[in-house]
């Protein structure tokens, strides 16, 4: 066994080893929280509820559905192509209930990138809410998808609210393109049929697979990571150790605004809370701040996640700093770095800490986290979880000391089994004795809390130094004049590479004079910005990381 260091700095109640194998299967461990907690509140979302006996109930006739009267086989993949409504939490338990392989699909995805996933992944058949079935009725023809459900936004709602909400999101607000897909159902009916077939759980094994779970596709085409029934569990036991002595499920919430699309929503809002006994509110629409200020002011949750991106754009949405936040104890970052600004705002406005987490969708995500009761933000991405070891590797693969720099690998049960279909992908990404690399630059100090420097690929040579974007970004983000800031590298002919930002503002009359003084009084020379470029936006992804690959496309160097 590795040197654990970190052990000592696990909160009480927290075990050193968990046991992936304690459950068959992630839905035998799903079930098992549906049967005990019952008519206790799973899921709410627009208002309506579903209890934990109605979550096991109507993914029941949906696993029911997709065995009897589709061709769907044990294994095959099932793409899911929703946002956070109720229906997503029933068809991702039923879909695994009946032995599938989710893929989940970002709902915004272009023609081209839903073409390639439905393609690599081999989706026999996909679950859309109807806004996004324009697109998949554009790139179907490329695929071998066999069956198509449809969902309406108002679905799960009672009759009355059904009609109205159908009616206002294709009439009035007109959400819906118009489309045609020959054969599609929709998914009212799939259940109403389904509740009327036998269903029998089928024999699941811990080294099946569970989910096709595609990469960003930041820095090159998307690969789908195989995250095994025991991958997943064990990350779920993992992080609901890490929550269970902070969070009270007989009384205690949590707001996902993610979409459960992305795996670190998926595990840590849905399947994580879902083991724990506790209240989820969906958020469907998280780019609407005001709508989500009223939610979190209703909810009144004791947890939340969120990205930088996130954070910051509550707290530059109007009327942030009269919401109650005496409930909210625990704000869970992860997906990119928190900037110390950001976090230091967050905390006098709500009085909470923002507790940064490291993850990858390689690790089902989570590898590590900060005690959820730390009082200061501190900039690291905290400990490894239970039963997982890390290390830093030079460019040799020589293994490095304490603090010293290089690239974070891992070991643990919640690693995933290789690329879908790419074994040469697979093969660079792991070492010859088996640690994963994560592609991001990192150090551990003594007692084992990691501090992510940056991606490996995204760090900047300038004159053989060495430029990490996040060092930058922080700084760029402390000054008040601006919202947002995004650091790449680009071709100099003096340096090699210059560090570029590109700036959102909050104060329309910063220039770049000033911001570029203000820069030099606190980062050496070669880590400043020598050229800046206001943007109203910065192109990003689902879960609001900065697309640093987009940026250099908007250069206008």
């Amino acid at each position: 066994m590795e040197q654990r260091p970190w052990h000592s700095n696990y909160p009480d109640g927290v075990p050193l080893e968990i046991d992936p194998d304690s459950y068959a299967s992630l839905a035998d461990l799903c079930l098992t929280s549906c049967r005990e907690y019952g008519d206790r509140i799973a899921i709410s979302n627009l208002g309506v509820s579903l209890s934990f006996a109605d979550l096991d109930r109507r993914s029941r006739d949906f696993a029911a559905y997709l065995t009897a009267e589709t061709k769907l086989e044990f294994g095959d993949r099932v793409a899911i192509m929703l946002p956070n409504v109720l229906q997503t939490p029933i068809v991702v338990l039923g879909a695994l209930r009946a032995g599938l392989v989710v893929v989940n699909v970002n709902p915004l995805y272009t023609v081209p990138e839903l073409e390639h996933q439905l393609k690599d992944s081999g989706a026999k058949a996909i679950v859309v809410l109807e806004n996004f079935a324009s697109t998949l009725a554009k790139a179907l023809p490329e695929t071998v998808i066999e069956r198509v459900i449809v969902a309406r936004i108002g679905d799960c709602l009672p009759p009355v609210r059904r009609w109205l909400t159908n009616f206002v999101v294709r009439r009035v607000k007109k959400l819906v393109p118009a489309f045609h897909i020959d054969g599609a159902v929709r998914m009212v009916d799939a259940l109403r049929r389904g509740r009327k077939l036998d269903f029998q759980d089928p024999k699941i094994s811990s080294e099946d697979l569970a989910f096709l779970q595609y990469t960003g596709g930041t820095t090159g085409v998307a690969k789908g990571a195989m995250l095994t029934q025991r991958n997943m569990i064990a990350n779920v036991l993992q992080a609901s150790a890490w929550v269970h002595p902070f969070f009270d499920a007989d009384k205690d919430s949590s707001i996902t605004a993610l979409p459960l699309y992305h795996i670190f929503a998926l595990t840590i809002n849905f399947f994580v809370f879902l083991k724990l006994g506790a209240r989820n509110f969906l958020i469907t629409n998280p780019r609407d701040m005001k709508g989500l200020l009223r939610e979190l002011d209703t909810a009144r949750p004791a947890f939340m996640t969120g990205v930088n991106t996130l954070f910051n754009g509550l707290l530059s949405t109007r009327g942030f700093d009269q919401i109650d936040f005496s409930s909210l104890r625990i704000s869970l970052a992860g997906g990119m770095a928190v900037q110390e600004d950001v976090a230091r705002r967050w905390r006098e406005l709500t009085g909470v800490v923002i507790t940064q987490g490291y993850g990858l969708t390689e690790t089902s995500p989570v590898v590590s986290a900060n005690r959820l009761d730390i009082e200061e933000f501190n900039g690291s991405v905290g400990v490894p979880f239970p039963s997982t070891d890390v290390i830093v590797l030079d460019d040799s693969d020589q293994r490095l000391g304490t603090n010293e720099i290089g690239e974070l690998c891992v070991k643990g049960p919640q690693v995933m089994l290789g690329y879908w279909q790419r074994p040469g992908e697979t093969e660079k990404v792991f070492t010859k004795d088996g640690w994963l690399r994560t592609g991001d630059i990192a150090r551990i100090d003594g007692e084992g809390r990691i501090y992510i420097e940056d991606r490996k690929k995204d760090m900047i040579i300038v004159s053989g130094f060495n430029v990490y974007p996040n060092e930058v970004e922080n700084v760029l983000a402390s000054h008040p004049g601006v919202l947002e800031a995004a650091v790449i590298g680009v071709p100099s002919p003096n340096s090699g590479e210059a560090v570029k930002a590109f700036i959102v503002r909050r104060d329309t009359a910063l220039d770049k004079a000033t911001l570029i003084a203000y820069c030099k009084e606190r980062m050496t020379g070669y880590k400043t910005p020598r050229r800046i470029q206001f943007v109203d936006d910065l192109p990003k992804s689902n879960v609001g990381k900065v697309l640093r690959r987009e940026l250099k496309a908007l250069s206008e160097d």
